[in-house]
């Protein structure tokens, strides 16, 4: 099994050495290898209608530049949009503009606003979570 492992990887790696950026390609959703090199930019948009779609969201900013992804956060248990989303931009440049022309305009109705989106935070905010029940090194002398 590891000479199988092995060899794939040997193969994976020729392949890489001669064409790169296709076997990436093949192998990853674009978004995920453009924000894995760095070079996308992700907006926050707030103040969305409800009847806001993704295909029109993206529609609205492609305007813009190469919108890489649309997304439109929605509730778990209503399946109805919670109001916000992000748009993914091929380039800084790109979104900077997005974000200058968009943010205060009226979309379906509603006044957006836009953003750089911020980056990801711990839900536990790098602690450990808060534990449920007595320690277990509690002795209560019973």
């Amino acid at each position: 099994m590891a000479a199988f492992r092995g060899i794939t990887r040997a193969l994976t790696q020729r392949s890489l050495l001669s064409n790169p950026s296709a076997t990436l390609l093949q192998n990853h959703h674009p978004a995920q290898f453009i924000s894995y090199r760095g070079i996308a930019s992700k907006l926050f948009i707030g103040g969305l209608s409800f009847y806001t779609t993704e295909q029109s969201l993206s529609e609205a900013f492609s305007q813009f530049g190469q919108v890489v992804e649309a997304t439109i956060i929605s509730d778990r248990a209503s399946d109805r949009s919670k109001g916000f989303g992000f748009v993914t931009f091929a380039s800084e440049d790109e979104a900077q503009k997005a974000i200058t022309e968009m943010n205060g305009k009226v979309l379906n109705g509603r006044v957006i606003y836009v953003e750089t989106a911020k980056p990801t935070r711990s839900r536990y905010r790098d602690e450990m979570p808060i534990a449920r029940g007595p320690p277990e090194s509690m002795d209560l002398g019973l």
